[in-house]
């Protein structure tokens, strides 16, 4: 497997990464580097766990990890996307609340954005390809679009204001419905 292959697999797994990391990086409103650090090493951390459990997994657990991935990324999606937007609802009549992502719904997050990475993993084991290369390159590429997300968010997040915020967790809950979509044939 070429390395710009690699390369487009960990674009393409990182983008859902990149989104929670503009919609976080939205509601998050102090220590920009730290934060947007935290999301890049949590995304980036998950994208490179991930393809090594489903590499480590192989063809014995395929059949049942194929079947419930798309509804795992969908809840998990949905049920942040919503508190999100319940909390940004909720805490729209407080004047100075400042939001930041506690690490145990990062973690859930990072979960959630690298389920298909599972997936890669077991399809690499499958064909057989040394899977060092690819868990590098993955990683590093989310980190970089998971930090620069998480700024982009942060710095232009702010024009809007509550609004963004309900929007950022649509976007969530929407990112959901996308994986389950696809999964099911659907889109």
């Amino acid at each position: 497997m070429s390395i710009l292959t690699i390369f487009l697999i960990a674009l393409a797994l990182s983008m859902d990464a990149f989104a929670v990391s503009i919609a976080s990086g939205i509601i998050t409103r102090k220590q920009k580097v730290y934060h947007a650090f935290r999301f890049g090493l949590c995304f980036g951390g998950f994208q490179m766990l991930m393809p090594v459990l489903g590499w480590i997994s192989g063809r014995m657990f395929y059949h049942l990890i194929a079947q419930v991935d798309h509804w795992l990324a969908f809840t998990l999606l949905f049920l942040v996307g919503s508190k999100m937007i319940y909390e940004a609802v909720k805490l729209e009549k407080l004047e100075s609340v400042s939001k930041e992502i506690s690490s145990a719904v990062l973690a859930v997050l990072g979960l959630a954005t690298s389920i298909d990475a599972l997936v890669v993993g077991l399809s690499l084991s499958f064909l057989n390809v040394s899977i060092l290369a690819p868990v590098v390159i993955i990683g590093a590429v989310t980190f970089a679009m998971s930090f620069a997300g998480f700024m982009i968010g942060n710095k232009f997040g702010h024009i809007f204001e509550k609004k963004v915020e309900v929007l950022a967790g649509t976007i969530l809950i929407l990112i959901g419905f996308k994986i389950l979509l696809e999964h099911l044939n659907i889109f």
